[in-house]
């Protein structure tokens, strides 16, 4: 488990500085690999005037869809988003939620957290936190968010019960979780699945469907919806040859009053 998230570490470590200097994601390191654009990281899902209007561009997400819209968030609300990278995420809902709301994005890596509280200053939003933390260790306490989101990280934890837990404890009852993610349609070889770079690249830490489904009921919620989005087999999406079949998907549900 540790050498997993070392790995994810090192490698988002790396995108970071990439980013910062300029470059964009845009290889197999990435959610979605050499086919990203086009395919998993769903740039068509974002609106490009709101992400202009934080002085960005689409290259601040490394992710798979955009949970901002799949949340439906409203002024006032407090988001917390698992993984939160260059910020991308958390800024768009910082600027939904309003002045009376407040957006939370926990990550890992110390790269990422620098960038994405240069993105917040270049941006000029104040309503929003960058906290260093793991996502099955988040640092807040029970009780404290309405809004779960994510955006192709669930998968890159060797333990998604233990996420999807620690989202389930820090949402205030009735709250909502709405993530994007990748998953497994059809089996992937035991070669691709122990592979660390493949992890990095959200293909060897992705499950079942079923599997998913299961986790997030088995943390407590209730309402668990799973769609499709983009489905990607051998040669895409940073699949190797003869290697099964993942997608993009959409999970919603929410916590029991």
């Amino acid at each position: 488990m540790d050498t997993i998230r070392e790995s994810v570490r090192a490698k988002y470590a790396e995108t970071a500085i990439t980013l910062r200097d300029g470059g964009s994601c845009c290889d197999t390191s990435c959610c979605g690999g050499s086919d990203a654009i086009s395919g998993p990281i769903g740039e068509e899902e974002y609106s490009r005037a709101d992400v202009a209007d934080l002085g960005l561009s689409l290259g601040a997400s490394l992710g798979c869809g955009n949970p901002t819209a799949l949340a439906q968030l409203h002024p006032g609300e407090i988001v917390l988003d698992l993984g939160s990278g260059a910020g991308l995420d958390v800024l768009l809902s910082a600027r939904r939620v309003g002045p009376g709301g407040h957006a939370y994005g926990v990550d890992m890596t110390d790269e990422m957290l620098a960038l994405a509280n240069e993105n917040m200053s270049r941006a000029g939003v104040a309503n929003a936190t960058f906290l260093k933390g793991t996502i099955e260790d988040i640092p807040l306490p029970g009780s404290a968010v309405d809004v779960v989101i994510s955006n192709c990280v669930i998968n890159l934890a060797a333990d998604k019960s233990a996420v999807l837990k620690e989202a389930f404890r820090v949402l205030k009852p009735g709250g909502r979780l709405a993530v994007s993610d990748m998953v497994e349609l059809e089996p992937l070889p035991a070669r691709v699945k122990t592979a660390m770079d493949a992890w990095a690249g959200c293909v060897a830490g992705t499950i079942p469907v079923d599997a998913y489904r299961a986790a997030v009921s088995g943390a407590g919620f209730d309402g668990v919806e799973i769609e499709i989005t983009n489905s990607f087999g051998p040669g895409e999406a940073g699949l190797p040859d003869g290697s099964g079949k993942i997608a993009s998907a959409f999970i919603r549900a929410s916590k029991p009053l």
